[in-house]
């Protein structure tokens, strides 16, 4: 076996994880120094109270107004609050729209930011954040938006609904398959994103049956965990870019529109991943089989949406989305027209299948901003 050179940046992120390690919140601000911790969470998230009684007068402000896509009007009301309490940490509880709020602010108010995930969105472990303005989304970079510490504790994700479940944790194998088809990707990312597909395949369905599996939750976690790890050095692909103009554009739920796009994006990149491909659908379970049937299946044993359709876009909606979605850079050169098609496919439900016709390189975008 031949191994090329590449480069791989270690996120700095302490990271602690194991059940009941939410009470270890106050410990790690006093590691970092801090004295004055402003709270943002989800209004009824698990493990908020804990985070609350366990900072105690430290706690100088709290903030609980969060939305998905994380609005540019939100972060500005929110940052003005913590410049306001002169907090010099932020602990952030909650599912993506959460930490992505917090990621926000301290790209503008820069002090240690302390994540306690409680879905299996991964972008805690990323410099990577988005934000919306009217009907686009926008996603970057910035090390100053990556946390310093993100607490896992899988006891706050027992009894989450599988209707969060289910699509959080596509997001996270979505996270992985960007992982797989990066320009960015090597070995080691490759290792973490395959090692994740096997935790969320084993551990999903037994979450969704049993939401109070505390073993499932441990390994749906770890996989979130190791799939955000990959995603911080080979970045997101064209299943996020469809899934952010879709959110921002229409409002879509950010983790839904995964389980719906992600087996047609599987299915389009096939044939110029071979052998990455193959290690997925090993990763899935059946090394001889079709990875885009193989999670569009584990999609639909597991309840979550398979169509567009189910989650509120339209026939009509396409074609204006597929203008909005760079297409390029991508492992399969694709157009505006492919993308319309995957998406009429996606609207519908239908189950995936490779594709094969030629399609023609678009130019490719220079901007570090994405457009969504």
């Amino acid at each position: 076996m031949n191994v090329g050179a590449f480069t791989f940046e270690s996120p700095s992120v302490r990271v602690i994880f194991g059940p009941g390690k939410v009470t270890s919140v106050a410990e790690q601000t006093d590691l970092l120094g801090a004295k004055k911790i402003f709270l943002i969470a989800a209004r009824n998230a698990t493990g908020a109270t804990h985070v609350e009684q366990a900072l105690g007068q430290l706690l100088v402000g709290r903030w609980y107004d969060v939305a998905q896509h994380v609005p540019v009007e939100l972060v500005d009301r929110a940052w003005a609050a913590v410049e306001q309490c002169g907090a010099d940490c932020i602990v952030t509880v909650g599912g993506g729209s959460a930490t992505g709020l917090a990621k926000a602010v301290v790209r503008n108010y820069p002090v240690p930011l302390i994540a306690v995930p409680t879905t299996y969105a991964g972008s805690e472990m990323t410099s990577i954040y988005g934000l919306t303005d009217g009907d686009r989304k926008l996603t970057n970079r910035d090390p100053r938006a990556k946390p310093a510490v993100v607490v896992y504790d899988p006891e706050l994700t027992t009894g989450l609904a599988p209707a969060v479940t289910g699509p959080s944790a596509f997001n996270a194998l979505a996270h992985c398959v960007a992982a797989l088809g990066s320009p960015a990707a090597n070995p080691v990312t490759t290792a973490l994103a395959l090692e994740a597909v096997k935790w969320i395949r084993e551990c999903l369905p037994n979450a969704i049956g049993e939401p109070s599996d505390l073993p499932a939750r441990t390994g749906l976690q770890l996989g979130a965990f190791l799939a955000g790890t990959a995603l911080a050095t080979a970045g997101t692909g064209l299943n996020h870019r469809i899934c952010h103009v879709l959110g921002g554009m229409l409002n879509l739920s950010h983790a839904d529109t995964h389980s719906v796009v992600l087996p047609h994006i599987v299915a389009l990149n096939a044939p110029a991943l071979p052998e990455q491909m193959g290690r997925l659908a090993q990763a899935l379970g059946h090394a001889a089989g079709d990875p885009a049937e193989q999670l569009w299946d584990l999609a639909v044993r597991c309840g979550v949406a398979t169509d567009l359709r189910r989650l509120g876009a339209r026939p009509e909606d396409l074609r204006a989305a597929a203008e909005r979605i760079a297409v390029d850079p991508n492992p399969r050169a694709v157009t505006r027209a492919d993308i319309e098609e995957l998406l009429t496919r996606a609207l519908s439900g239908e189950r995936p299948h490779i594709v094969t016709r030629p399609t023609s390189q678009l130019p490719s975008s220079d901007s570090n901003l994405q457009k969504g």
